[in-house]
């Protein structure tokens, strides 16, 4: 058994521990809430975009076409695939990393054609560690997601895809189901699909008399980047709305954790001391009664 002092040590040790790990679940729980209020701001201005893209492709089915390119002319084996992976910038958030890179890697690694966009630097460090290539330009944090990332993001995959150097593109991340649930997940961003745009349009006959300039054509193209931006805008956001929770869940635990060791702690230390005084007492009496055999 641990001594008293020795017990004493790890109490205190313990208890700076929790210190720290309650701060960081108070510190993401902050921020969860920003990034949630940001989400819901911006949403409104993405499903416009989404109508707006609707029902250009009620007006004119045709417009568009580069990006619903299927390519299905190119073989299954020669097609170019990128994948940009949302990962966090530091660990201590459960499996939050582990879930998002293990799909990466399993998709990533099929083919090694495919092209590799990670945000967030701990998908960085993985991939670097294991000699997976990356693109070496696209370096993003994953703190703080805004819209000019997003943009920028998105300007560069649809320009790849309009290039042809990308067939499809895909975007993994974490989605929050509720504030208990998050999943990992893999979505396709390129190319689009009408189905998906216009499944929720709202049919106007005012929008028949609308006209675009300079062709309808060109303000499609000029919106299809923020349709693409909004979706990456999302999903930088969710993840980071994930990853805060999967923190602000480990670190609760690890609190708990903590106050559990504290009682287990506190027994022992109890049980130290009581016997360090019996021992003393047992001491004294040993003691006392060698002095009084002497005496005698």
């Amino acid at each position: 058994m641990a001594n008293s002092r020795e017990i004493q040590a790890r109490m205190r040790s313990i208890k700076d521990t929790m210190k720290i790990t309650n701060a960081m679940c108070m510190i993401s729980s902050s921020k969860l809430q920003k990034a949630r209020k940001n989400l819901k701001n911006t949403e409104p201005y993405f499903y416009t975009i989404q109508d707006a893209l609707g029902k250009i492709l009620d007006l004119s089915p045709d417009t568009g076409n580069e990006f619903f390119d299927l390519r299905e002319d190119v073989p299954e084996k020669e097609r170019k695939k990128g994948y940009i992976v949302v990962t966090a910038d530091k660990g201590m958030a459960g499996a939050y990393n582990h879930n998002v890179i293990k799909i990466a890697e399993n998709e990533a690694l099929s083919d090694n054609k495919n092209m590799l966009f990670v945000v967030g630097e701990v998908g960085r460090r993985y991939f670097e560690k294991k000699n997976i290539p990356i693109d070496i330009d696209f370096k993003y944090t994953a703190q703080n997601p805004n819209m000019n990332r997003a943009r920028i993001i998105s300007e560069k995959i649809v320009e790849l895809f309009k290039q042809g150097e990308l067939d499809e593109v895909y975007i993994v991340f974490t989605r929050m189901v509720n504030s208990v649930t998050f999943n990992a997940e893999m979505k396709q961003l390129l190319p689009l699909k009408k189905t998906k745009i216009t499944q929720n349009l709202e049919r106007s006959n005012n929008y028949q008399q609308c006209f675009f300039e300079p062709d309808i054509d060109t303000v499609f193209e000029h919106i299809v980047p923020n349709y693409v931006a909004g979706f990456v805008y999302g999903a930088l956001v969710e993840s980071y709305c994930a990853e805060h929770n999967a923190r602000m869940m480990a670190m609760q635990t690890a609190t708990d954790a903590g106050k559990d060791m504290l009682k287990s702690l506190d027994i022992e230390y109890n049980r130290a001391r009581q016997a360090a005084i019996t021992q003393e007492i047992t001491e004294v009496i040993a003691g006392a009664k060698a002095q009084k055999n002497k005496e005698e």
